[in-house]
Parts: C-alpha cells; structure tokens; sequence
C-alpha cells in the first residue's frame, strides 16, 4: 500500500545513497570507470526506503532514529552485496576463479574490499546523519499524512 511515510522514507534514501556514491566515486581510483554505480545504489535506496524504512514508521520518534539507522543499514548490506555480485560476474566472464564455490566466496571478499572505501570520516558522518535525518522525515510524514 503506498504511504506518504514510504515515499519520503524512499526519497531520503535516495538523496543519501547519491551523496554517498559521488564521494566514493571522487575518493576511489582516478581514471576507473563506474559505470551505473549511482544508479544502482539509487534503486536499491528505493527498495529499502519503501520495504523496510517505510513499513517500519509511525512508531515513535526513537523508533523514529533507529529506522533510519536501519534503513541506511540494509542499504549499505545490498549496495555492498550487490556491487559485489557484479564485479564477481564481471571477473568471473575474465576465467579468474577455478570453480562456483571461490566465486561465491570471492563476492564477499569484494564486498568486505568494497566496504574499506566507506571508512573514510566524511563517508561516515554522511551516513550518519543521513540515516538519523531519514528516520525522522519518515516519522514526521507517517504523523503528517496519515
């Protein structure tokens, strides 16, 4: 069923995982190409603003916060996982790995590699405040427009 609180809940998620995208695009390797990276953190904000951030509101101001820590959370766990898949498929197109079990192994080795570029302060403290700043306009959407 769509809400007001699911759209916004989408919406700021949105606005978080492009932030976060453009600065591990400036902070990652000069002259590597991206690709759809943005766009698909961007669908993937989507997702799991409307599923998880945006079923979860309407329960208080603190559950308020930690749906937003959540939703930013799950966010960053597929941005990561699926990041993973590609490049594992993308090197796996290349005969790197010797057989299905190192390549499913391998994506979470890329995943784990992939999440070192977001220990970065700026990174941090972007999704830090994005995830409380999010939980709190899906609350206020979910009390506004019911």
């Amino acid at each position: 069923m769509p809400t007001a609180a699911r759209l916004v809940a989408a919406l700021c998620l949105v606005v978080v995982a492009f932030l976060v995208s453009t600065m591990i695009i400036e902070n990652g390797e000069e002259g590597k190409d991206y690709g759809y990276f943005t766009l698909v953190n961007i669908a993937l904000a989507v997702a799991c603003g409307w599923k998880i951030m945006g079923k979860r509101a309407g329960r208080g101001w603190t559950a308020g916060i930690n749906n937003g820590l959540t939703g930013v959370a799950s966010l960053v766990f597929w941005a990561l996982f699926v990041q993973g898949c590609y490049e594992m498929f993308r090197q796996a197109m290349r005969n790197r790995y010797d057989g299905p079990f190192e390549a499913v192994k391998a994506i979470f080795v890329i995943g784990v590699d992939y999440g070192k570029l977001l220990l970065v302060p700026e990174i941090l403290i972007t999704l830090a405040i994005g995830s409380v700043l999010s939980g709190l306009a899906t609350e206020i959407a979910s009390r506004r427009w019911r």
